[in-house]
C-alpha cells in the first residue's frame, strides 16, 4: 500500500472555535452535504472543489476548512460519504474502526469503496451539472484521501490530500492530474517507507506532484490538530496553505 488501513489514531483530535457559514444541502437527493459559497468578488468561476473528509464527516473542524476555501474564491461541497454514520471525535481504546468501515454502525451501512464511490461519483456530477464547475479540485482528509485518489478517472483535476489512509499502490499510480500531500513526521497510517514509495511511484507517473512533511506533529494534524500547540497550528495552517496555493496553480 502506498499509505496503511485506518486506525484509532484517526478519530483522534480536537475540536476547533468558530461558527461555521455554509449550508446544509442534499446531492442527487441522496447524501448530505455542506455547501460553502465563495465571495462576489473572490469568486473563481469555473473551479470549484469537492471536499471528501475524514471518519467525523461533517463536522465543524470539517465546515471551517470548507469555508476557508470559500473564502479563497473557491465553491466547496464538503461530502457525507458515510449515510449519516459519521464517528464521533475521539473513540475508545477498543473501538475497532475496520469493523465499522465493513459493517457501518448498525452492522448494515459499510463504508468500503463499494458502498463510498458512487455517492462520490454522485457530488462530482452534481458539481459539473448543478453548480457549473469546470474545473474541479478534490480534497482528501485520512479517509477522504482514498477516494481524491480513486476518481480522477471520473472527473477530479487536481487532488489535495493530507495523512491519507489505506491508498492502494495502483490507486495512486492511476492519477491523471497533478496532487499534492501533507504528512505527518509521527504517523503509523502513513510512515516513511510509504511517503517514499509514494514518491516513487508519483515520480513514475509524470504529473506534477509536491510532498510536505511537517514536523511536531501526527496523524490528523491537518484537521484535528491541538491549535493551543504552536507547533501544531502551524502546520495545520500550513498544510491549509499548501492546499489553496496548489489550486491556485494548477486548478485555476
Amino acid at each position: 500500500m502506498a499509505s496503511n488501513p485506518p486506525g484509532r489514531c484517526c478519530t483522534l483530535g480536537t475540536l476547533h472555535d468558530g461558527t461555521p457559514t455554509g449550508k446544509l444541502v442534499r446531492v442527487a437527493n441522496k447524501h448530505d452535504a455542506y455547501l460553502a459559497m465563495p465571495p462576489a468578488d473572490k469568486e473563481h468561476k469555473l473551479a470549484g472543489i469537492l471536499l471528501i473528509p475524514d471518519v467525523i464527516g461533517i463536522w465543524q473542524n470539517s465546515q471551517l476548512i470548507a469555508d476557508q476555501f470559500a473564502a479563497n474564491g473557491y465553491l466547496t461541497l464538503l461530502l457525507d460519504v458515510f449515510n449519516g454514520d459519521a464517528l464521533k471525535l475521539n473513540r475508545p481504546p477498543n473501538f475497532n474502526i475496520m469493523d465499522w468501515i465493513a459493517h457501518g454502525s448498525t452492522g448494515d451501512n459499510p463504508h468500503t469503496k463499494e458502498a463510498v464511490d458512487p455517492i462520490v461519483i454522485d457530488a462530482i456530477k452534481a458539481l459539473k451539472e448543478d453548480y457549473r464547475v469546470k474545473r474541479l479540485g478534490a480534497v482528501g482528509y485520512c479517509f477522504g484521501a482514498k477516494y481524491v485518489v480513486r476518481h480522477y478517472k471520473n472527473g477530479i483535476d487536481v487532488g489535495y490530500v493530507a495523512h491519507p489512509s489505506f491508498v492502494e499502490e495502483e490507486e495512486l499510480a492511476a492519477i491523471t492530474g497533478p496532487l499534492a500531500i501533507s504528512a505527518a513526521e509521527t504517523d503509523a497510517i502513513f510512515p516513511t517507507e510509504n511517503r517514499h514509495r509514494s514518491e516513487e511511484i508519483l515520480k513514475k507517473i509524470g504529473q506534477p506532484y509536491q510532498i510536505t512533511l511537517f514536523s511536531q506533529v501526527e496523524h490528523g494534524f491537518a484537521v484535528r490538530g491541538d491549535i493551543s500547540v504552536k507547533a501544531q497550528k502551524f502546520a495545520k495552517e500550513q498544510a491549509f496553505l499548501q492546499a489553496v496555493t496548489w489550486f491556485d496553480e494548477y486548478l485555476l
